[in-house]
């Protein structure tokens, strides 16, 4: 019997765990990983500041499936056959134990990413996984598609029996029985024109998790500053985030803001990124309950200066430059707070609204909202629904998650899926 090909096309974190997966259930056949650019787990060495945030303690699907803005439906028959404690469990098996930090969020106990490269590493040598970079895919060719073979590459005709030929930049073509692409983010239709004649969609790719750039630069002057729980808006969307913010040199920046982005990025996008963001640096208030608390605040407080300590655990920087905004001198005793200025500062406190022009994006942070369309994707097997044989994981789909791990998660789930498929649907 002929050995059996598959191709993982894309170095990262999908495409590697998607062809260990395969040669873990079927050791004999041909796994090859081919990469475009010459780094292979890039994504996996920066990402959670160099140590690697694998996934989030998040054990109940339902939670979990809340943290993507788009494809929390999609992946709901996916998580409930390979979510969070399945991927705990394959490090764990596989030597690398994960710790959690008190926001849920996990990482290898070395804190180091190299330990999750290492660990993909070995397996790759274990199974004699191939992994070839500076191979492009130009083009694929299904070689039981009419699409295919009346594409504008003009393949050459082949006698292959496999099901795939890949058309490579600058080599010669490849075969596969099948395929697993894992190409990343941010696709491009006109580059992918195999991929449209086959009948898939790409959904036009944004950017997602990102910060904010502040017009008015009066409040960077607070560069470092960090609140500990803070809520922020995109003014007219409905979202809140609520978390840690950080004022930075060039505007706001933080979990909260990094998440808000997530759930505000085709919205975003379609101003081109200018807009105000709503912040309410008091969360456990709105404006309406916190009127009515400063009563009390007035009454426990009255003869103290106000610049001297804030019931509100903000930090002093970020409490004397507001109460500055509302022309409120610090040396005045909380008792004799004009009502003007009380109301100006209960707007600001739980209405701060900072107008928007553009964004900051970090590469380890890096997202992309958009990809290969959902709709033509089983959701249980990762296989196209167009082309039998042809499979997709990771970012490269129309699914994206918030920070904190659920990316990756996302990335373990299906490509450990598409590993599956394959090797049930081949080895028949």
């Amino acid at each position: 019997m002929e050995k059996k090909k598959i191709v993982v096309v894309g170095g990262g974190a999908a495409g590697f765990f998607c062809a260990i997966q395969i040669s873990e259930l079927h050791p004999d056949w041909e796994v090859i990983i081919l990469e475009k650019s010459n780094k292979l787990l890039t994504k996996v060495k920066v990402s959670g500041g160099g140590r690697c945030n694998v996934t989030h303690a998040c054990p109940d699907v339902e939670m979990l499936l809340k943290k993507y803005p788009r494809g929390e439906r999609f992946l709901k028959k996916a998580f409930y056959q390979f979510a969070t404690k399945n991927t705990i469990q394959w490090f764990a098996n596989n030597g690398v134990e994960l710790h959690t930090e008190k926001d849920g969020r996990m990482f290898p106990i070395t804190n180091s990413s190299d330990t999750i490269i290492d660990c993909f590493l070995r397996k790759v040598h274990q199974y004699k996984i191939q992994v070839l970079t500076q191979h492009e895919v130009l083009a694929i060719q299904h070689n039981n598609s009419i699409a295919s073979r009346t594409n504008e590459n003009n393949f050459e005709e082949t006698k292959s029996k496999k099901n795939f030929t890949l058309q490579l930049q600058g080599r010669e073509a490849m075969h596969a029985d099948a395929i697993c692409l894992a190409t990343g983010g941010m696709l491009k239709s006109d580059r992918l024109s195999w991929l449209t004649n086959f009948g898939h969609n790409i959904v036009a790719p944004v950017p997602s998790l990102f910060t904010f750039n502040t017009i008015d630069k009066k409040i960077t002057t607070l560069m470092g500053v960090a609140v500990d729980k803070a809520s922020i808006q995109w003014k007219g969307n409905k979202n809140i985030e609520t978390g840690p913010l950080l004022i930075t040199h060039w505007g706001i920046s933080g979990p909260a803001a990094i998440k808000l982005s997530a759930w505000c990025a085709r919205a975003m996008a379609e101003t081109n990124y200018e807009g105000a963001i709503v912040i309410n640096w008091t969360p456990n208030f709105n404006e309406s309950t916190l009127k009515m608390e400063w009563i009390n605040f007035r009454m426990d407080f009255g003869k103290r200066e106000m610049g001297s300590k804030n019931p509100f655990d903000l930090p002093q920087r970020l409490w004397h430059f507001v109460l500055q905004e509302a022309g409120i001198l610090l040396n005045t005793k909380w008792a004799d707070l004009k009502s003007v200025n009380q109301q100006q500062l209960i707007q600001l406190l739980t209405r701060y609204t900072l107008d928007i022009k553009g964004k900051t994006t970090f590469k380890e942070e890096f997202v992309t909202c958009g990809g290969v369309d959902l709709k033509d994707i089983d959701a249980q097997t990762m296989e196209s629904k167009l082309v039998p044989g042809l499979h997709f994981a990771g970012e490269m789909m129309d699914v994206d998650g918030i920070t904190g791990g659920f990316n990756f998660q996302h990335a373990w789930t299906s490509g450990w899926l598409a590993a599956q498929n394959i090797s049930r649907e081949i080895a028949k």
